[in-house]
């Protein structure tokens, strides 16, 4: 079956990123019906039977299939840096997987928080120019900015007095609404009075904590609605990312 890998920071990342691009593929290709898409690929990490792989796990990963399969030492290259790096290593590892193991990948899906720190995009963009020849692999690149809970608060939509109260709240102390600017929201602080400009901070207190509240923020907000918030914190060059490169891969698969 064709795998989609997905290389990110936390699983939360994971759900975020795949969600958006299944709902992308339904949206785009007009044969495609929801129940069809485990059928037609799936979501894996660079070890077989994994969904996704972490950033922090790369080496180790690198390692075990050295270890298991005599995959060969991935030597540094100058050309990249850090993000820019690792990068290539795993496109380098999904090389390896496409033609010694045999696994049928078509895409991989880069997903990085920026976090203040705009050079790690164009360290993975270098990256896959380096890969521009290859086109049996489409590279997608996600860099929510400042980090993923801005996704959320892009699609966040009151569904209750209360929350419309807690959302009018929050947009009086930061007098700008977050779910519309979340690109504003730029502390790390956990503490007051800087609290409330932290992402996380926000989304706790609007969706309480809980996770299938903030799902419905990336699987049930309209598209059209994301596209909108999301100029800039990432969300809509992601959508456009997914919308060129992950789906004439399933369209041309009818």
């Amino acid at each position: 079956m064709i795998e989609f890998v997905v290389i990110v920071e936390s699983s939360a990342d994971a759900r975020t990123a795949t969600k958006l691009a299944d709902r992308l593929l339904v949206d785009k290709v007009d044969w495609l019906e929801p129940e069809m898409l485990q059928h037609l690929f799936q979501w894996s990490g660079l070890e077989a039977g994994t969904e996704n792989s972490c950033w922090k796990n790369i080496d180790d990963i690198t390692k075990r299939f050295s270890d298991k399969f005599k995959f060969p030492t991935i030597r540094s290259n100058g050309r990249f840096k850090s993000d820019g790096q690792s990068a290539n290593k795993i496109m380098t590892l999904i090389s390896f997987l496409q033609h010694k193991q045999k696994r049928d990948i078509k895409a991989v899906i880069f997903m990085r928080d920026l976090d203040s720190q705009p050079e790690r995009r164009k360290h993975i963009e270098q990256a896959r120019l380096e890969q521009i020849n290859r086109p049996k692999l489409a590279i997608i690149i996600g860099t929510p900015d400042r980090m993923r809970e801005a996704w959320v608060l892009n699609g966040f939509i009151p569904s209750n007095k209360d929350e419309e109260q807690i959302l009018k709240e929050i947009t009086t102390q930061l007098t700008f609404n977050p779910c519309e600017e979340s690109h504003r929201l730029r502390s790390n602080s956990l503490t007051k009075p800087d609290r409330i400009r932290n992402p996380k901070v926000v989304v706790e207190k609007l969706t309480g904590g809980r996770m299938e509240r903030e799902q419905q923020c990336w699987e049930e907000t309209s598209l059209e609605l994301l596209r909108k918030n999301g100029v800039e914190t990432g969300l809509t060059a992601y959508i456009y990312e997914i919308e060129e490169r992950l789906i004439p891969i399933i369209g041309s698969t009818e």
